[in-house]
């Protein structure tokens, strides 16, 4: 088991390590100054020469990575252009709002995948297993914003049940909040369980046939008690490591449902910074987000032993 630990562990440094190349690279790829952007068009050249020695942009793209680097590995990202905030605590008070409706969705998503998905291969072959699969598929094929506009229009225009636009936070207003963020969440539920039924079904129909099974059956359990203690505990592994990606995507920043929610998340908040070009803010989004989608994973991975004690051999 420790080894297994510290095995993931050493495989995030040096993937950390690239990923903060890469991020430092690909914005300074993006056209544009930050010195002009910064001081406007009416700014004087020695103005604009004092602002980029400040910034370090004077300096060669090494130098410039080390005093980033040495920043960040301090704690700061680095102020907004747009704003004149700090970036990091900018970063966090979004993320707040992202996180929310991200577990909430993986939460109710994963609870009703798993029990469809192993019924679905229970019934295998059935109208019932049949249906669910189409369904899923159908869940799919739909683009998370198509989904988000749908049930906007549903739930929002035509029935008038829920808020259309604006955000309410859930320590300010308990129950605003949780209307506020009904449909984003339903959003992402549909969106993403099809996948985990799918993952789930495959994962219970390959364990159904192992031998283990057919003796637990033989020795006159009931096949609530199969499925339950011999079937759910060896099939949840690979639907485990499915819901981690799954997390960490979506907690990279789903852009696109905060979008067309208007909600103050942290995909939004990118979207934001690309459209001004707030540099500092871009950087500091992409920085955060991939370190968190490879911890996330890492968490994942430091978890799997508990479904799967093979794993930790």
């Amino acid at each position: 088991m420790l080894q297994f630990l510290l095995t993931r562990i050493m495989t995030a440094i040096p993937t950390l390590l690239l990923v903060t190349v890469l991020v430092f690279l690909l914005t300074r790829m993006v056209p544009g100054d930050p010195a002009l952007l910064m001081l406007g068009d009416m700014a004087t050249e020695e103005s604009l020469a004092d602002l980029r020695h400040s910034m370090g942009l004077d300096q060669g793209m090494v130098q410039q990575f080390i005093i980033w680097f040495g920043n960040v590995l301090q704690g700061n990202f680095g102020h907004s252009i747009q704003s004149g905030q700090d970036v990091l605590p900018l970063i966090l008070q979004r993320f707040g709002v992202t996180l929310s409706v991200v577990l909430a969705a993986i939460a109710i998503a994963s609870l009703l995948a798993m029990p469809a998905g192993m019924l679905a291969a229970w019934k295998q072959n059935s109208s019932l297993d049949t249906g669910l699969v189409m369904f899923s598929t159908f869940l799919l094929s739909i683009p998370s914003f198509w989904m988000g506009l749908l049930i906007l229009l549903l739930f929002g225009l035509q029935l008038g049940w829920l808020p259309v636009v604006g955000y309410v936070s859930l320590s300010d207003n308990l129950k605003a909040g949780v209307l506020y963020l009904l449909m984003p969440v339903m959003t992402l539920v549909l969106v993403e369980i099809g996948a985990l039924v799918r993952m789930m079904r495959a994962s219970t129909l390959e364990v159904l046939r192992l031998d283990y099974v057919s003796h637990a059956r033989a020795k006159g359990l009931r096949e609530r008690t199969v499925l339950s203690r011999h079937v759910f505990p060896n099939a949840f592994g690979p639907t485990w490591t499915l819901i981690g990606l799954t997390l960490g995507n979506l907690l990279s920043g789903v852009a696109v449902t905060e979008t067309v929610f208007s909600l103050p998340g942290l995909g939004r908040l990118l979207v934001d910074a690309i459209y001004a070009r707030d540099y500092p803010v871009i950087q500091g989004c992409m920085l955060f987000i991939a370190t968190l989608y490879v911890l996330t994973n890492l968490l994942i991975d430091a978890l799997y032993p508990l479904f799967n004690p093979r794993v930790s051999a």
